[in-house]
């Protein structure tokens, strides 16, 4: 398949997205499930210029498909399209204060498939938990070195081990899906966006208190501003079952909540606070080198304004205890298969796919409204 096939959503929907650009002004704004995308949707109202010029210095991108080649899935020609998003969790530099400098090493902490369906109409989000046990491929380390994998290692690993190029090979084996596009953004740019957005307001069942992440909130409605944002979706020891799917969940309730509030938000009729979301989000991203510069992110911004929280299914990956190591998941092996099958499909995933899953069972999710 050719370059333009692959950068237009797999060769289909160019028409349709035309015509989804006509739609009212009030239908922009945030319409993919992950951090990142809370500045990359906004993108949409870009300028021309020294503007165009200086959100373009600003991205960072990393070329994908030269660092794995041919070692990869098929690419489906259904209409669909799919996203790794990231949440890097390096504590150096800016983002020491939230635990001791690691000289610039880094993991995966929040993980997200986001997708897309044929139309991009309505989409589907799988969140894998950092301390799920996978096969990891071999992978290039950088300086002619490689990594030789292991049969079983912790998810985040991957992006320690080789970057994001490693990431993406090992969810792509993971699953059998090519990833179309990759996405990043780290601590410290997350409150940006989020400051920049005015805040996000969600209402608390209960209190969470959280001294790993500097959280503090009693029951009833907030505003959360950036370092707020950042703590919730940090939390975990003091929310459903302790582990990472209680905060799988709780990133999950956040971002619908942050989706759902900037539909009202009206940052296209100030373009003093577009261009400070712009340029916070530009500075905070990583992605694939086909999204690298200002035009190309547009243009999938664009393409994603009829996704809203409504039509947005966002499940975490079928997991059950590591009976190797009680601290550790593992895939549950038919219920996996059933996620990845219909995401190849481009079809619904089924109920019964997370029906026996440790994700479903933390009632984290329901303490963010």
């Amino acid at each position: 398949m050719s370059e333009d096939s692959r950068g237009s959503g797999r060769g289909r929907g160019a028409e349709g997205r035309r015509r989804r650009r006509a739609q009212p002004q009030r239908r922009k704004g945030l319409r993919v499930a992950a951090w990142t995308a809370a500045g990359v949707v906004l993108l949409g109202g870009g300028g021309l210029g020294w503007f165009y010029f200086k959100l373009n210095g600003n991205l960072h991108s990393v070329d994908i498909d030269s660092a794995l080649g041919k070692d990869r899935p098929a690419n489906v020609d259904n209409g669909s399209m799919d996203i790794l998003v990231l949440g890097s969790d390096s504590r150096s530099g800016a983002n020491s204060e939230y635990g001791q400098d690691d000289g610039g090493s880094a993991r995966s902490d929040t993980a997200m498939i986001v997708h897309l369906y044929e139309g991009h109409q309505k989409a589907s989000v799988v969140s894998i938990p950092r301390d799920t046990m996978v096969p990891r491929p071999a992978c290039a380390t950088g300086k002619g070195k490689t990594d030789p994998g292991r049969r079983k290692a912790q998810f985040n690993e991957a992006y320690t081990v080789g970057g994001p190029a490693c990431a993406v090979k090992t969810v792509e084996q993971l699953s059998g899906i090519r990833m179309d596009h990759y996405m990043e953004v780290d601590f410290t740019g997350f409150k940006k966006i989020i400051d920049n957005l005015g805040g996000v307001q969600l209402t608390t069942t209960k209190p969470i208190k959280d001294d790993g992440s500097h959280l503090d909130l009693p029951p009833g409605p907030h505003k959360l501003n950036g370092e707020q944002s950042l703590g919730l979706v940090r939390t975990r020891k003091s929310v459903g079952d302790g582990s990472d799917l209680g905060r799988i969940q709780l990133q999950q309730a956040f971002i619908k909540a942050l989706i759902k509030q900037v539909k009202g938000i009206g940052v296209f009729d100030n373009p003093k606070k577009l261009f400070g979301l712009a340029d916070s989000a530009t500075k905070a991203l990583t992605t694939d080198k086909a999204l690298g510069d200002v035009k190309s992110l547009m243009g999938f911004a664009q393409s994603l304004q009829g996704i809203s929280a409504e039509n947005m299914h966002m499940i975490t990956l079928p997991v059950g205890p590591d009976p190797a190591d009680s601290d550790r998941v593992v895939p549950l092996v038919k219920e996996s298969k059933m996620v990845w099958d219909s995401l190849l499909a481009d079809q619904p995933i089924p109920a019964q796919a997370t029906e026996k899953s440790a994700g479903d069972k933390s009632a984290a999710g329901s303490i963010v409204q």
